[in-house]
C-alpha cells in the first residue's frame, strides 16, 4: 500500500513503526489500533494471500502484548507463526507487508533472520514452550538486569502436541517466570479433536478467586510468611482446595503452574490488566485466552477451517476467487478420492492424518468411511505408531502427512514401523519445495531420511496417473512404503485405469547414447523439456529414465547406463544429498563406473518463500537449469574426448 494511502486509512497504525510507538498510546487508543489492524490484513491479505483466520483472531492479543511488554528485550515466543501477521505490522514491517510469502520479501512466518523482534524460528507447531522455557532459564542464570520477560503463545491445538507436554513438565519443575498464553480458538486448521480440547471448551475459573489468590500470595510474601521454597507446598493446598470447593480438576495447576482464566481474548483492556497483573509474579503462569478465529470478518468467523488459508478474495462479498476451473486437479484431492476407491473394495483399509483432514483430502475418506479414518491431532509421532500398531493387527493404514512433518515421526518410523517390516503406507503430500510457505514447510528431506532406513521402499510418481497405480501397489505391498507427491495441480488430469506397478522398477521415456538423465516425480516433465531443447540445439541424443522407486533403485537401469559410459545427469525435487543422485552415484560407484555424474536438486542450504517456478529455477532445476546442465555436460564429454598433440 502506498504511505499517504496508509496514513489516511489507518491513522494510528501509520505512526506505529515500533512497539515502543504502541506504548505511547493511551490504553483507550488501543480498540481503535485493533480495528485498523484487522482492516489492513483484510485489504491486503484479499489481494497478496496468506495466513488469514489466525492473525484476525489474535489482534487483540498481539497488540495487548507489544503494549504490556518490553519487546524485543522481552520475548515473544509464537507457536507455529499462523498468527503472528499484525505482530509483523506492529513491529516495523507494514510498508513491506505486501511482499509477504514471496521471493525475497517477508516470510510468512516468524524468522529471527528477519528481525528482532522475532524470537524464535515458527513454522512447526508445539515448539513454542519448550523454546521460550530455554530462553527463560538462560536469562536467569545471566541475571539479566532488569529481568527479562519471556512470553511463549501457543493455540489449543498446539498445546495438544507431545512436545508441548513435554515443556510444560519441564517448566513446572524449573524456577523460570515463564508466561504461557493459550490462545484457544476452539480451531486448528480443522476442528481440534482429543480430550484436551474436549477440557479446554469446559475449563472455567473464577475471576475472584484469582484475584484473591494473588492478593493472599502477596500478603504472605511481603509479611515472609512464605518463601520459594514453600511455595510448591502452598500451590498444592490452594489447587486441592480449588478443586474441592468447584468440583473440577485443572491440569495445569495439576502441574504446579499457575493457571489464570479463562478470559475473553478480545476485550483487549481486560486483557491488557490481566497481563499487567500477573507479568511479575514468579513461577510459570498460564494465561488462558478465548478467541474466534477470523474474528472481525464475518465470512472466516463463519467458516474459519476454508479461511484459513483463502487466497485471494473478494473484500465486499467475501467470495473466494477460485483459479482453478478447467484445469486438472490437484495431487490432494487424487490423493483423497483414490483412497476412498480402494477402501470400498477392501475393508482393512484406514486412513490416518494428524490435523490435517482438508489439507491432505483424507476428509473425503472420513465423509464415507468415517468410522475407518482418524485424525489424531498434532501429534505425527503418535499417527506413525498408531499405524504400526493398526497395521499389526492386519489393517492397511495409510498415513497421509506433509512431508515437512513427517519429519518429526523419524524415530517412529524406524522403531514402530520398519524395524517389524509393517505394511504402513506414508503418503506424503507437499513433497518438495512446496512454495510461499519457505523453508519451515519444504518438504525436500524425506528422501534422504527416508532412504537411510532398513527395509524402507520409497516412490514418487511423475503424474496423477502414477499417484494412482503406486497407491494401488502399495495396498498388497508387504511393507513399509512411502510416497511423495507435490503441493498442487498436476499437468494433466488421470487418463489411465488403475494397475499395479513393479515395485523398483523404473521406466525409460527415451532412448539416447550422449547424456543419461535420470529423474523421480513431477520433475520428469521439465526434464523432458529441457531434452526436447538440447536435442533440437545441440543434435544430441538425451537418454530419459523415470526411476520410479529412488528405493530399491532400478539396478538393471543403472548398469544399462554404465554400459553407455555417457555422463549422468539426475533430478529430484529435494535434497541433493543422500537423494535419489546419492543412490545412484553409488550404485555406479559399485559397479565400477568412472562416469561424470551431475545432481540436480535443492543445494545444502535453506530455501526461503517464492513460487515453485522460481524456487526450482534459483535450485537449476527447472526446464532451463536442466537444459545448461545437458549442454555443459556435453561439452565437457566433447573436450576430454579431444585428442592433444
Amino acid at each position: 500500500m502506498e504511505n499517504e494511502t496508509v496514513k489516511a486509512d489507518y491513522p494510528l497504525l501509520s505512526g506505529i513503526d515500533s512497539p515502543a510507538d504502541l506504548r505511547r498510546l493511551p490504553v483507550d487508543e488501543l480498540p481503535k489500533v485493533c480495528a485498523e489492524l484487522r482492516s489492513f490484513l483484510i485489504n491486503s491479505l484479499a489481494s497478496h494471500p496468506g495466513h488469514f483466520a489466525s492473525s484476525m483472531g489474535a489482534v487483540e492479543l498481539t497488540v495487548a502484548l507489544h503494549y504490556v511488554f518490553n519487546t524485543p528485550y522481552d520475548r515473544i515466543v509464537w507457536d507455529v507463526g499462523h498468527q503472528a501477521y499484525g505482530h509483523k505490522l506492529l513491529t516495523g514491517r507494514r510498508d513491506r507487508f505486501e511482499t509477504n510469502r514471496t521471493l525475497g520479501g517477508l516470510s510468512g512466518f516468524p524468522n529471527p533472520k528477519e528481525s528482532e523482534y522475532d524470537t524464535f524460528t515458527a513454522g512447526h507447531a508445539s515448539n513454542s514452550i519448550s523454546a521460550a522455557l530455554g530462553m527463560a532459564v538462560a536469562s536467569s542464570l545471566r541475571k539479566d538486569v532488569p529481568p527479562r520477560h519471556v512470553v511463549a503463545v501457543i493455540g489449543d491445538a498446539s498445546i495438544s502436541g507431545g512436545l508441548a507436554f513435554e515443556g510444560l513438565n519441564n517448566a513446572a519443575n524449573s524456577n523460570s517466570n515463564l508466561l504461557i498464553i493459550l490462545n484457544d480458538n476452539d480451531m486448528s486448521i480443522d476442528r481440534p479433536v482429543g480430550s484436551l480440547n474436549t477440557y479446554l471448551a469446559h475449563l472455567t475459573a473464577s475471576k475472584a478467586y484469582n484475584n484473591l489468590r494473588y492478593r493472599f500470595s502477596r500478603f504472605l510474601r511481603r509479611h515472609k510468611l512464605v518463601t520459594d521454597s514453600g511455595k510448591g507446598m502452598i500451590m498444592r493446598f490452594n489447587n486441592s482446595l480449588k478443586s474441592l470447593l468447584t468440583k473440577q480438576q485443572n491440569i495445569f495447576e495439576g502441574l504446579n503452574i499457575r493457571y489464570f482464566g479463562p478470559f475473553d481474548g478480545h476485550d483487549l483492556q481486560t486483557v491488557v490488566s490481566v497481563l499487567e497483573d500477573i507479568k511479575d509474579l514468579p513461577g510459570p503462569r498460564i494465561l488462558h485466552l478465548r478467541t474466534i478465529k477470523g474474528k472481525g470478518y464475518e465470512p472466516a468467523e463463519k467458516d474459519p477451517s476454508t479461511w484459513h488459508a483463502p487466497g485471494r478474495f473478494d473484500v465486499g462479498t467475501g467470495e473466494i476467487l477460485k483459479d482453478g476451473a478447467g484445469r486438472p486437479p490437484k495431487y490432494q484431492q487424487v490423493f483423497g478420492d483414490t483412497l476412498v476407491e480402494l477402501a470400498r473394495f477392501n475393508d482393512r483399509i484406514v486412513g490416518v492424518t494428524a490435523a490435517m483432514l482438508s489439507g491432505t483430502s483424507m476428509n473425503r475418506l472420513q465423509q464415507v468411511f468415517p468410522e475407518r479414518t482418524f485424525d489424531v491431532g498434532i501429534s505425527e509421532g503418535h499417527a506413525v505408531t498408531f499405524a504400526g500398531g493398526l497395521a499389526k493387527e492386519g489393517m492397511k493404514p495409510y498415513v497421509a502427512i506433509y512431508s515437512s512433518f513427517m519429519q518429526r515421526a523419524f524415530d517412529h518410523i524406524i522403531h514402530d514401523v520398519a524395524i517389524e517390516g509393517l505394511p504402513v503406507v506414508f503418503c506424503l503430500d507437499r513433497a518438495g519445495l512446496v512454495g510461499e510457505d519457505g523453508a519451515t514447510h519444504h518438504g525436500v528431506f524425506d528422501l534422504s531420511y527416508l532412504r537411510a532406513i532398513p527395509g524402507m521402499t520409497i516412490a514418487s510418481p511423475r503424474n496423477l496417473d502414477y499417484l494412482r497405480h503406486l497407491m494401488l501397489t502399495a495396498q498388497d505391498f508387504d511393507g513399509p512404503i512411502a510416497i511423495r507427491y507435490p503441493r498442487g495441480r498436476a499437468e494433466e488430469s488421470v487418463k489411465e485405469p488403475m494397475r499395479t506397478l513393479p515395485i523398483g522398477k523404473g521406466e525409460k521415456l527415451r532412448d539416447g547414447n550422449d547424456i543419461a538423465v535420470l529423474s523421480t516425480g513431477p520433475i520428469t516433465s521439465e526434464v523432458t523439456e529441457a531434452i526436447k531443447r538440447a536435442e533440437k540445439e545441440l543434435d544430441i541424443r538425451v537418454a530419459h529414465y523415470d526411476m520410479i522407486f529412488v528405493k530399491p533403485l532400478d539396478a538393471e537401469i543403472v548398469s544399462e547406463i554404465a554400459e553407455k559410459g555417457c555422463p549422468v545427469i539426475t533430478v529430484e525435487d529435494g535434497i541433493s544429498e543422500g537423494g535419489l543422485g546419492s543412490a545412484v552415484t553409488e550404485m555406479l560407484s559399485d559397479l565400477g563406473s568412472a562416469q561424470h555424474i551431475r545432481r540436480l536438486g535443492v543445494p545444502d542450504r535453506f530455501i526461503s518463500q517464492g513460487t515453485p517456478a522460481q524456487l526450482h529455477h534459483l535450485c537449476g532445476f527447472d526446464a532451463d537449469g536442466i537444459f545448461q546442465a545437458i549442454k555443459e555436460s556435453y561439452i565437457k564429454t566433447q573436450t576430454d574426448s579431444t585428442p592433444t598433440e
